[in-house]
């Protein structure tokens, strides 16, 4: 494989129905297709997966240079062209890697029959049933159908009658009259999550998608089955039928469930959020997710969701709220507690708020235990984020024991507390009487009990904002759905302690707090809110060598390179 002096791989040129195009060398000529704007369509190919080539969908016509086998020089036709020796039988472009001067034939007449034939096998014991099955208007059987298939049946006899809503798991149901035995399911379980528990029994039309013996679905990747099944068979228990995928929002998010960051996209309609997928991002999460982190929109619509501004217990509005928080905020014995559940912004509103008061920052770690592959042992999607702001110059500790000490030798009598329970992190309700209480979070809490001042915040799915995740890269999430009525977004909240305490105006939203934070903070250094892409933008942590950083991204596959 050749590369050029900057240690980069040099593209090759190969013919896609006539059509020059330059590619990666190595990759499979269905990803090279689609470089070249065609599609090779296919059910059992997914990228991330080994090649088994049983689907026969991507059948093409390839063809390579000729050479005369003894000089080894060009073959040329009668015109001086290049002699193409086209292979006589079609051949999978799942399994056939490119090579320089390659030829591939998409459009041909044989292609045209090969896929119809493949999907009239597809076909012939399939319920054609589509205005009523669970994945129509996503499902890549009824598209091919549509675009490749003969738009008649010749299958005259009685269909074979499968298996229908089987529970293979928690998470997970299957209708396997509508299997196409892609086995995309059972490698990602033996690849991916290392958990081989998917196998097929019986054979020919009879095949079955079943659990091994004593074995179920149970993993916390299992719903990953759900989003690379092409067709039907594999759903969502808990969204299934639900909602049609074509009213749905779609919303790039990041996970909070750890500091991996893996990028997701919400699925919603009139406010209400239906499923969490995972979004592709080759340098983070590939196409993976939790499925524990799929529930975190469950906190939305919580019942122990914060939802109103109070003083001393009583319903007030926002403006009264902030005014009131602001003047229990004073220099000298006020203590600042900052949460890695913030975004960059608000953690960047936050520092500024405890430099004005002259306040020390206190801020925790929540641990648990890693799973190796996309849960990080780091509960939080913002540590990163609290380091390159200066909320600390080292990791969080566990508990915030100092502070606690500090309220009891009367040094701190009031707390600006964000997204954080105290409770939960070393201080005893006992010592929270002791102080005046300002508690920004979304979720009620022992803390939110003994709050003088409440203000509710929103989750990540009701604002825009940005994360750092473990391996310093910068990522931003959207709003999704909208806050409850009379919320305020958390840098909004902020911006006005600040403005109030300080008698100058602030930004305070995403895009206008960046252009101060990329001018006053060398970490973030020429970033524009707007411009941040979607697969997000590494950043420079060479600052932050001297920390051992206990959780590491350590994924059990290495993303493999596609395209150019």
């Amino acid at each position: 494989m050749s590369e050029n002096g900057n240690g980069k791989k040099e593209l090759v040129e190969i013919f896609v129905d006539g059509q020059p195009v330059k590619v990666l060398p190595g990759i499979n000529a269905i990803e090279a297709a689609k470089v070249a704007g065609k599609e090779i369509p296919h059910y059992c190919y997914h990228p991330k997966l080994s090649v088994v080539g049983n689907c026969r969908m991507c059948l093409m016509e390839m063809g390579t240079p000729m050479r005369d086998r003894e000089t080894g020089e060009p073959i040329l036709e009668e015109d001086g062209s290049q002699k193409i020796g086209w292979i006589p039988k079609p051949v999978i472009g799942c399994s056939t890697n490119v090579s320089p001067g390659m030829h591939i034939k998409t459009e041909s007449d044989l292609v045209k029959d090969c896929r119809e034939g493949v999907m009239e096998f597809l076909l012939v014991n399939h319920p054609l049933d589509c205005p009523i099955c669970d994945q129509a208007g996503e499902c890549s059987l009824q598209e091919y159908a549509m675009d490749y298939g003969r738009g008649y049946s010749r299958y005259e006899e009685r269909k074979n009658v499968k298996p229908k809503r089987t529970r293979l798991g928690p998470r997970v149901t299957l209708d396997d009259e509508r299997c196409v035995l892609c086995s995309r399911c059972i490698r990602f379980g033996q690849e991916i999550a290392d958990q081989d528990v998917l196998g097929f029994v019986d054979r020919g039309s009879f095949s079955t998608l079943t659990c091994h013996p004593n074995k179920e679905l149970d993993h916390n990747y299992s719903l990953n089955t759900v989003d690379i099944c092409p067709v039907g068979a594999l759903t969502s228990t808990d969204f299934r039928f639900k909602m049609r995928v074509w009213f749905l929002k779609e919303s790039p998010s990041i996970c909070t469930e750890s500091s991996i960051g893996a990028n997701t996209t919400v699925w919603s309609r009139e406010g209400t959020i239906h499923r969490i997928t995972p979004r592709r991002n080759d340098a983070v999460n590939d196409t993976w997710m939790t499925d524990s982190g799929r529930e975190l929109f469950n906190q939305v619509a919580a019942d122990t969701r914060l939802t109103s501004f109070q003083i001393g217990g009583n319903s007030a509005d926002a403006t009264a709220s902030i005014e009131e928080a602001t003047g229990l905020l004073s220099k000298g014995k006020t203590a600042v507690v900052a949460s890695c559940h913030q975004s960059v912004e608000e953690q960047f509103i936050t520092r500024k708020i405890a430099d004005h008061l002259n306040s020390s920052v206190y801020i925790a770690r929540h641990l648990g235990k890693g799973d190796g592959l996309l849960l990080s042992e780091d509960r939080t999607p913002n540590t990163r984020g609290a380091l390159l702001n200066g909320l600390t110059d080292n990791l969080p500790t566990e508990d915030l024991s100092s502070l606690a000490e500090k309220i009891d030798s009367e040094k701190v009598d009031t707390l600006l507390v964000c997204r954080e329970d105290l409770t939960r992190v070393g201080l005893s309700e006992a010592q929270l009487e002791k102080v005046k209480l300002v508690l920004l979070d979304t979720q009620t809490s022992a803390t939110a009990s003994h709050a003088d001042v409440q203000l509710p915040a929103l989750t990540v799915f009701e604002k825009n904002g940005t994360f750092v995740n473990l391996n310093f890269r910068l990522q931003k999430f959207s709003q999704a759905v909208p806050g409850p009525a009379g919320l305020l977004p958390d840098t909004l909240i902020l911006s006005k302690i600040l403005s109030t305490l300080t008698g100058e105006s602030f930004p305070d939203s995403p895009a206008t707090i960046w252009k101060s934070l990329s001018q006053s903070n060398s970490n973030f250094k020429g970033i524009d809110f707007s411009s941040i892409p979607t697969d997000g933008i590494q950043l420079e942590k060479s600052a932050f060598d001297h920390i051992d950083f206990p959780e590491k991204q350590s994924l059990k596959y290495s993303p493999a390179a596609i395209t150019g």
